[in-house]
């Protein structure tokens, strides 16, 4: 029998659970399930991504509704699209051997008169996300007075997202004596409080440590220069044949612009943040599942609800600035009882995030060096041999050239055949990593003072400029923003912009010298709601008003954006057979051919 009828699962739903892989319930459905099937008490579960959650709501849910009546009867929330299609999909898989069980899924990004569609035709189980789910609401298009039961899915995800608002006018919508079922992986005040506004008496089950890392991921640290850290991470990709990662960035253009070098270097990468159509999301998660994409490279809120297996590793390029992100981040790989890795590259500045985030997740970090190139020839060299003997031969196919084969090596016993075989490729792995620089930078902050932009005088570091503007986070910007707005008005690139520090009324930004100019003379026209745009080079004389004259006092104007620098790009090579000459702009980057050297900033790219 199937562990799951023994927790209360009805035989119609076990056979479609079994069909799908669930053989055992993990430790969250095992616990919850029993409790939630009562359907008599408020639920709270903390338990990591990756552990089940939804088969642990989605169950006891198809048990307790009502499929003779299609009224909604249950309403599950969740922080992002991809989440909410994942969880309304699951749930039809499920219930597929049921009849009249009809589930909607209700999220922005897609044609609303579709989803006010199949609503109006019946539903028992509306899985949304806040925004939409609102937004019909406020149609009047839908009614919850007779729901029994609301989840709350990623509920600190969902207030992360700034949903709590929304939250609050959906719940007001439903009446009194509903039972409220919240899961997270976090137990911030915030969700705490939901849980005291919105429950009576829950049960609570914590699943492992709270906010604790999921115990089968190992947990490594590079500590690199700022100019080098694309190198760096090009180079532990090399080092990893075999990987299926998840890359995090800051901001959507840092998204999109690692992403645009990797491919230009010959990876299968692309990028997935919030500027994606639902229709482009969908095409590049479709690529990423299917395993035609090996790098998936997206910021924390779009990668929300990511549900992917055999992730292998998760690479931190910038560190999240809620610490809390971390767990979410690095709980995508190790999913369903596998094994993962996840990796941050950070600067010796961010050694302190490293120590608050091991007191989070009660994990060690491991102190990894960045691989030489001998090493990742190594790697690469028995990777290739490995992929040789595991290689499926089409005997029918290949039957047909074997003779002349066999007689153009006629005159080369075995060990030379093999050799010179693997030579083809050793060969330019040698020479692409001749020379190649250790790219390990030391623990000690001083190393890297000359790097940071943390000088008193207000320049910038070697080759940039530092510029004072007269936006801030006042007018509602963030870094991201920032150089987003920059970029948009002068042409430049993102790679073109250095530290970005943001204050109150002002902020400090780093360009390219050469860009200098350019970027002084395209907002010499701007205006930001009606407020003449100023930039100055910093450390000039101001012109023009206290706002300025603040920004020279001493402490404000030292200290840069410590997320590294954002012209890192460079080098790589495709496939080992092409290459060329790339030109390249960014602070560090290399020239010339790059088959002959890494030039500091190369990576290695192995043919599939």
């Amino acid at each position: 029998m199937n562990p799951f009828n023994e927790l209360g699962i009805r035989h119609d739903i076990v056979n479609a659970i079994t069909e799908l892989g669930f053989t055992n319930p993990t430790p969250i459905q095992e616990s919850a399930i029993p409790v939630l099937l009562s359907g008599s008490n408020d639920f709270v579960g903390l338990a990591q991504t990756g552990t089940g959650k939804t088969a642990a709501f989605g169950l006891p849910l198809l048990e307790l509704i009502d499929n003779t009546k299609n009224h909604p009867q249950a309403l599950i929330l969740c922080p992002t699209r991809e989440l909410c299609l994942q969880i309304s999909n699951d749930l039809k898989n499920f219930s597929k051997n049921l009849k009249n069980v009809n589930v909607v899924a209700v999220y922005g990004g897609a044609n609303i008169v579709n989803q006010l569609r199949e609503i109006k035709r019946g539903v028992q189980i509306v899985v949304a996300t806040p925004g939409r789910m609102l937004d019909i609401i406020n149609r009047k298009a839908i009614d919850f007075s007779n729901v029994n039961y609301v989840v709350l899915d990623e509920a600190d995800e969902m207030l992360n997202m700034g949903f709590q608002d929304d939250i609050n006018d959906i719940l007001s919508t439903t009446p009194d004596t509903k039972k409220t079922w919240l899961f997270s992986a976090t137990m911030p005040k915030e969700v705490r409080r939901i849980a005291e506004n919105y429950m009576t008496n829950p049960h609570e089950l914590t699943v492992g440590k709270q906010n604790s890392g999921n115990a089968n991921i190992e947990h490594e640290y590079y500590i690199v220069k700022a100019r080098d850290k694309y190198a760096a991470f090009k180079r532990i990709v090399d080092f990893n044949p075999d990987i299926f990662g998840i890359v995090f960035c800051r901001t959507k253009i840092e998204t999109q612009e690692i992403a645009e070098s990797l491919v230009k270097d010959g990876y299968n990468a692309d990028s997935l943040h919030g500027d994606l159509s639902q229709q482009q999301r969908d095409k590049v998660m479709k690529r990423y599942r299917e395993k035609s994409l090996q790098l998936l490279i997206a910021t924390d809120v779009a990668a929300r609800g990511i549900d992917v297996n055999n992730v292998t590793h998760v690479i931190n390029y910038s560190l999240p600035d809620e610490i809390e992100n971390y767990t979410h981040r690095s709980g995508r790989t190790a999913r369903a009882g596998k094994t993962g890795v996840s990796i941050a590259i950070i600067n010796s500045r961010e050694i302190h995030k490293i120590r608050q985030i091991e007191k989070v997740i009660g994990k060690q970090f491991t102190k990894a060096e960045i691989p030489t190139g001998f090493d990742v020839v190594e790697k690469q060299l028995f990777s290739l041999v490995k992929r040789v003997h595991d290689v499926e031969v089409n005997d029918e196919q290949i039957e047909q050239y074997l003779p002349r084969i066999m007689d153009d090596f006629k005159d080369l016993s075995t060990e030379d055949v093999i050799k010179r075989f693997v030579s083809l490729e050793f060969n330019m792995l040698l020479d692409y990593y001749k020379n190649a620089p250790d790219l390990n930078a030391s623990e000690e902050r001083g190393r890297e003072r000359g790097e940071r932009g943390e000088r008193r005088g207000g320049e910038g570091r070697n080759g940039y400029s530092r510029l004072f503007i007269n936006l801030g986070s006042v007018d509602d910007f963030t870094r991201g923003d920032l150089l987003g707005y920059i970029c948009n008005n002068t042409g430049i690139s993102g790679k073109a912009i250095g530290r970005i520090d943001m204050k109150g009324v002002f902020s400090f930004f780093e360009v390219e010298e050469d860009k200098t100019q350019q970027v002084i003379d395209s907002f010499k026209t701007v205006d930001f709601h009606g407020r003449s745009v100023r930039i100055e080079v910093s450390g000039e004389p101001a012109r023009g008003g206290g706002e300025r004259r603040r920004s020279s006092s001493g402490g404000e104007r030292r200290g840069g954006f410590g997320g590294g620098n954002r012209s890192n790009g460079g080098g790589g090579f495709r496939d080992f057979s092409g290459g060329g000459n790339r030109r390249r702009e960014g602070a560090g980057a290399g020239s010339g051919d790059r088959r002959r050297s890494e030039g500091g900033n190369g990576g290695a790219r192995r043919r599939r």
